[in-house]
Parts: structure tokens; C-alpha cells; sequence
């Protein structure tokens, strides 16, 4: 696909994390409540690094600390100037799209209009007996909370019915924003009905590719643009296209993967046992390294590979999720400030023709 001079310098890139409880550098657990402050000065040196966008996702299991990513968020914003702040993702089918709402736009005069949110269905689904949701439901009630939530933009009166929530009488959502709306991606695993349900409502698509060459989601980007045409109009501006993937950043390829390694196989051994994966090992982590969908390296193997798969896939935003596992804080500060002051600025200068 390719870009050109004018979308190399909109390209944009962030980083995201989902407050992964860490380690101390000698290894003992790190307690939630200081992997909660320590989210928040990951997110301050990304504003300091002249990162684009941090976003933060949303668990709720005792790996991660973050299960209510805008009260963090907001206290990010309170010590930021520039950075975008959004989750990745807001669990929207176990949550109330005008709750999801009031609760940004609260965020989004916090920063002075710095919020987004990025919704999708979750690849966890303990949100859902916490919440008192039937996992039978689980198409339903994102499809239909979505569709509230897009309404929800206009910032007027709505009306609104379905089954999975109370319906809407012209009721509205406050506070309004200073934008008019709140922008809102979808994030998808790589489904086509996802694909097109994101084009339909006319949302910018962010794709999470965890797992093997990012090339495979060209045809998924090419399906998103040509049904925003087909649903929208041939002359549809169709919405911006982003990537979420692993990595990590240090001064070294070798001392980048070295010290990612145990901490990301820690993190992907203790998934995995839950869904019947095999241990990692050192040879898969060095594969996915090399050609899969993990960007590890110094600043200028990670930019390169940023760069290749922007080029390739003809996308817009590049958000690298930089914390895995217990990998120490100092480590992830020097991660955040490499990707800012040096992947960042390397990639967009690759992308330039």
C-alpha cells in the first residue's frame, strides 16, 4: 500500500500498557497500588518523550492493576501538556455506553481535549460475571452498546431501544466536550464482521495484531476501506487505521531481548495456562521477534520494523503495548523514552519518501 511525504508526517504513534503488576529489580511483586502510581509516571514521561498517545487498558484480575482506566488517565492529565490519553480498550459490552461517556468527556475537559476512548469486546472475560453479564450475550451486547454509544457523540437529546440495557427517551449525556464529540476507536483481533461493524458506524479501526507476520492484516485493512466506501459512499473519507502490537526498546537488539525474554514468557506462560497454550519458548520468542508481531530491539530495529509494517499496511497510528509481565519499572521509563525521543522520530524519517 504505501504512503506518501504528507501521511508520513500524520503518522502517529503511542504507546500502551494494562498496568501489568511488576517486579522490583531484585524480584519481589511490586503491590497494585504502586503499579498504579508508577502508570501514572509511565504516562508523564511519554508526554515528557513527545509520545503521541498512551492509552490504557482495562482487567480485572490480579496480573494487572488497572480496571478503571479513566480515573488514571485523569491523573495523568492533571501532569501532561500534549500527549492523547484513551483506554485500550474499554471493556464496552460489560460497562453503560453513557457511564463509558460522561466519564471521558469528564477526562476530556480534565486535559483540555486530549481524550479518546478505544472500545472493544476484550479478550478477558471477567468483567462479565463481575458485572452480572451472561457471556451468551456476548455478540449482542457489544453490538448493541456500540450502537448507543455512537449516538451518544452527537451530544444531543437520544432515543434509544434494545435489550440489553434500559432504553433512552431523548435523554442526554454530560458534560459535553469543547470538540462536539468524543472520538471513539474500535478495537479489533481481526475478524471481517468486526472489520465491517467498525466501517459501518464510520469509527477509526485499531488493530491488534499479538501474534505472527503483520503483513496477514493488509486484506483486513482493504476490506475496512472498500466497506466504509460501499456503506458511507465512493467519495467517504474512510477513518484513520491503527496498530497495536508488543515490543520493547533498549539501548541494544541483545539487551532488549534479554531483558524482555523471562518477563514476557512469565506473562504469556500464565495466559496460555488458561487457554491450553504451550510454554513459550526462547526460539518462539526470538521467531515472533524476528518476523512476527513482536517489535524488540534497539531504537533503530524497532523503527525500522515500525516503519515496514506502517508501509505495509498503509496505516495511520502505530501504538507499541511496552510493559509485559513483572518488567521492572525503570526499565519500562527507559522503553518510554527511547520509543519518544528516538524510535518515534527514526520511523516517521523512514517513512518519508
Amino acid at each position: 500500500m504505501g504512503v506518501n511525504a504528507t501521511q508520513a508526517q500524520q503518522v502517529t504513534f503511542g504507546l500502551d500498557t494494562f498496568g501489568d503488576v511488576t517486579t522490583t529489580s531484585d524480584g519481589r511483586p511490586v503491590p497494585q497500588h504502586q503499579v498504579l502510581r508508577d502508570v501514572v509516571e509511565q504516562g508523564v514521561a511519554a508526554d515528557r518523550a513527545g509520545v503521541d498517545h498512551f492509552s490504557v487498558g482495562e482487567h480485572h484480575r490480579d496480573d494487572f492493576a488497572v480496571s478503571a482506566p479513566d480515573v488514571v488517565l485523569a491523573a495523568i492529565a492533571a501532569r501532561t501538556q500534549r500527549v492523547t490519553l484513551g483506554s485500550a480498550v474499554t471493556v464496552l459490552s460489560s460497562d453503560d455506553p453513557v457511564r463509558v461517556y460522561e466519564r471521558f468527556a469528564t477526562l476530556d475537559g480534565i486535559s483540555g481535549g486530549r481524550a479518546e476512548i478505544q472500545v472493544g469486546r476484550g479478550s478477558f472475560v471477567e468483567s462479565f460475571p463481575l458485572f452480572g453479564y451472561d457471556l451468551a450475550d456476548y455478540e449482542a451486547l457489544f453490538e448493541e452498546k456500540l450502537d448507543l454509544l455512537v449516538r451518544l457523540r452527537s451530544e444531543g437529546p437520544v432515543t434509544w431501544t434494545g435489550r440489553t440495557r434500559a432504553p433512552l427517551d431523548g435523554r442526554r449525556a454530560w458534560p459535553t466536550t469543547a470538540g462536539g464529540a468524543l472520538p471513539v476507536w474500535v478495537g479489533v483481533g481481526g475478524t471481517p464482521e468486526s472489520v465491517v461493524r467498525t466501517a459501518r458506524h464510520g469509527l477509526p479501526l485499531m488493530l491488534a495484531i499479538i501474534g505472527g507476520a503483520p503483513a496477514r492484516f493488509a486484506p483486513f485493512v482493504e476490506l475496512y476501506g472498500r466497506a466504509v466506501r460501499e456503506l458511507h459512499g465512493a467519495d467517504a473519507v474512510v477513518p484513520p487505521v491503527g496498530v497495536h502490537s508488543p515490543g520493547f526498546v533498549a539501548e541494544s537488539d541483545e539487551d532488549a531481548r534479554d531483558l524482555l525474554f523471562p518477563h514476557f514468557k512469565a506473562n504469556r506462560d500464565r495466559i496460555g495456562a488458561e487457554r491450553g497454550w504451550p510454554p513459550m519458548t526462547r526460539d518462539d520468542f526470538e521467531a515472533e521477534a524476528d518476523e512476527g508481531a513482536l517489535f524488540v530491539g534497539s531504537p533503530d530495529t524497532v523503527a525500522r520494523r515500525i516503519a515496514d509494517t506502517v508501509r505495509t499496511l498503509g496505516v495511520q497510528r502505530f501504538d507499541l503495548k511496552y510493559a509485559h509481565g513483572p518488567l521492572p519499572h525503570e526499565h519500562l521509563l527507559r522503553a518510554i523514552d527511547l520509543y519518544g525521543t528516538e524510535v518515534a522520530p527514526r520511523a516517521r524519517a523512514l517513512l518519508t519518501p
